[in-house]
């Protein structure tokens, strides 16, 4: 009997190198393009309103994909349809980058979107199924990268390379960083099929699909352009109505789409509520604070934004503590104060006299990722703890489903609060302060919540489970 091959690359090493590659890119590519808008609009000789829909088209794209990306991942194996997502992803960056119209750019754009909705609940998957639930902890490290560096690093690197190269770079660096992964992923991944069911829920499809992509158009657009308007009423009437109709329907039918089902376990019901809750907090509070700083001291854009950026931060260094601490602590103990601190901080952010003090900003926005982002992870790795593997890829569709539209929420609720603030004149800071005051109860609300979280982190897998005993023998990956 021949001695089985060591593999190129261990299994586990490349997960956590393809999906890092791959969320990074993702992550950067939802806010590197907001500087280029003008000089884009400028380019193309359009309004900058033309030129916001090469980002409204991107958001719209990735919503529609969620509801589909565990059905398929199941269905065809996580593996294909990774690598297939991170292609397609890979290419329509070349063909934004290449674009010489703004309908070409949109087009290409949206595509990117349908990919990027795939990638991460499938790339989860791939990750979570590699690792057993009491390795997760050790993910922290590699989870943060993509969620808060990257995003944190788009507007910076957009307006750099924008002013120094051109907007058509913010696409061109996907190229070489997605072409490398998805040869490194042929080479290393695993693929993993979970045979889904034969039917596909064409109802469930047709119902959820439209009611994310209408309901995430009306909650980006509704802010700016008015609730009222038709196109944004009408979208976010008929994609609540849509929605309403896709949950009686998946509740009901013996082989949903989406299975609702798993909001019967309690840990992973509650980590999805904490993620809608906390998504919805701190996306508000980013989307709002900003302009808090500058209504408080007439700062600029520029200015605002650099003083968020120590949240990137501080959730950096959540993520060197949080699997340290986990095990030591448990779910429960270690949310619930983070969470309650966490709140105090978005508080304390709305207090007359803070927002005009630069380093007071920085130190607070810093303990904001802290604190904020030690419970995020906890949460994330908590809730899925208690799945069995046939279901995370499914757990992870809805998950993102929920996180994404929870954070639309938070944005809208602001800009909904802050109504008439952007006047003529010297504006009135009040309406802005009591936005991220609201975000603060968001996340009070959430700290209520994790009290439902489990007290003990997971523990090992049995001693005779087979998968584990498998994984064991390969390499540990140092995340």
């Amino acid at each position: 009997m021949t001695a089985p091959r060591t593999p190129l690359i261990p299994p586990r090493v490349a997960v956590v190198v393809v999906y890092t590659a791959a969320m990074c890119m993702n992550g950067l590519d939802s806010t590197i393009v907001n500087p280029a808008l003008f000089t884009i609009a400028e380019d193309f000789g359009r309004p900058v309103s033309a030129a916001n829909a090469v980002e409204t088209a991107f958001l719209v794209a990735l919503a529609l994909a969620l509801p589909v990306a565990g059905w398929l991942g199941d269905r065809f194996g996580t593996k294909r349809v990774f690598l297939g997502a991170l292609a397609v992803f890979t290419a329509a960056s070349a063909l934004c980058g290449l674009a010489q119209d703004l309908p070409v750019l949109i087009a290409a754009r949206a595509v990117q979107g349908l990919a990027g909705g795939l990638l991460t609940p499938v790339g989860m998957t791939l990750l979570f199924r590699a690792f057993a639930p009491d390795e997760r902890t050790r993910l922290s490290k590699v989870l943060i990268v993509p969620t808060a560096l990257m995003p944190a690093l788009g507007p910076p690197l957009g307006g750099l390379l924008t002013e120094h190269l051109s907007w058509h770079w913010l696409f061109f660096v996907n190229v070489p960083v997605g072409a490398l992964a998805v040869l490194i992923g042929a080479v290393g991944l695993r693929e993993q099929v979970e045979g889904a069911r034969a039917r596909f829920d064409r109802a469930g499809f047709l119902l959820a699909t439209p009611a994310l992509g209408l309901l995430t158009y009306a909650l980006g657009y509704g802010p700016s352009h008015g609730w009222t308007r038709p196109a944004v009423a009408v979208s976010g009437l008929l994609g609540a109505a849509l929605l309403a109709a896709a949950v009686v329907h998946l509740r009901r039918a013996a082989e949903p789409l989406l299975r609702l089902r798993l909001f019967t376990d309690r840990a992973y019901a509650t980590g999805s509520a904490l993620a809608a809750l906390t998504s919805a907090g701190l996306m508000g509070l980013l989307f709002a604070f900003p302009l808090l700083h500058q209504a408080a001291l007439g700062g600029s854009a520029l200015d605002a934004g650099l003083s968020v950026f120590p949240e990137a931060l501080g959730l950096l260094l959540a993520s060197q503590v949080v699997d340290r601490l986990l095990p030591r602590l448990g779910p429960r103990l270690l949310a619930v104060p983070a969470l309650a601190v966490a709140t105090g901080v978005f508080a304390l952010l709305a207090v007359a006299g803070v927002a005009e003090h630069a380093w007071a900003v920085r130190a607070l926005m810093f303990l904001v990722g802290l604190v904020l982002g030690t419970a995020v992870l906890t949460v994330q790795l908590a809730g899925f703890a208690t799945l069995a593997p046939p279901d995370l890829g499914q757990a992870m569709g809805l998950f993102q489903i929920v996180r994404t539209l929870g954070g639309a929420a938070g944005i809208a609720l602001c800009a909904a609060l802050i109504g008439g603030g952007h006047g003529t004149g010297a504006p009135d800071a009040g309406p802005y302060r009591v936005a991220v005051w609201s975000t603060a109860g968001l996340v009070a609300v959430a700290a209520v919540v994790a009290l439902r979280l489990p007290v003990r982190a997971p523990g090992p897998p049995p001693p005779d489970d087979e998968t584990a005993e498998g994984a064991a023998r390969e390499a540990p990956v140092v995340a």
